[in-house]
């Protein structure tokens, strides 16, 4: 199974770049996520989020493989425990080659976008920052590894 991670985000502090990639670097070779970043949209005064949503989708489009399973991160999305991500994320192994995640910029994301994705999950109900998004999609992905693999990280 091919992991992907899309976020629409501009640089991230040194302190989320190094936990993302300490949960990526755990991680099984089948089951890294590839992350890609897409620029955000210029935010500038008088120009609608609809059109900055618009610009992002296009950039996201651009970068879609063919054939993914397209899930969104969106704080009104599926909320599931561990256990159920764990299960989910089997699920998907048995069911798709490649899932790719969307994390969308500080609007969000486009209809468009929405209207293509397979799921819609949610990390918390919180609005979080799309870099602590991504920090936590990583670690929640090595936890369900964990739990699928009887690895002792996560504790019930």
């Amino acid at each position: 199974m091919r992991l992907g991670i899309i976020a629409v985000s501009r640089r991230l502090p040194g302190w989320l770049e190094t936990g993302i990639k300490d949960y990526v670097r755990r991680l099984p070779p089948d089951i890294k996520p590839e992350i890609t970043e897409v620029t955000p949209a210029r935010r500038r005064s008088g120009v609608a989020a609809e059109k900055n949503l618009a610009d992002e989708a296009r950039r996201i489009i651009s970068v879609l493989p063919g054939g993914a399973r397209l899930i969104i991160l969106d704080e009104k999305g599926k909320q599931m425990t561990s256990r159920q991500w764990a299960d989910q994320l089997q699920q998907w192994r048995l069911e798709d080659s490649h899932c790719l995640f969307v994390i969308g910029g500080a609007d969000g994301l486009a209809p468009a976008i929405r209207d293509m994705a397979g799921d819609t999950l949610s990390l918390s109900s919180l609005t979080l920052p799309h870099g602590i998004a991504r920090l936590l999609l990583v670690e929640q992905i090595y936890r369900a590894w964990s739990q699928l693999n009887n690895h002792p990280y996560h504790r019930e």
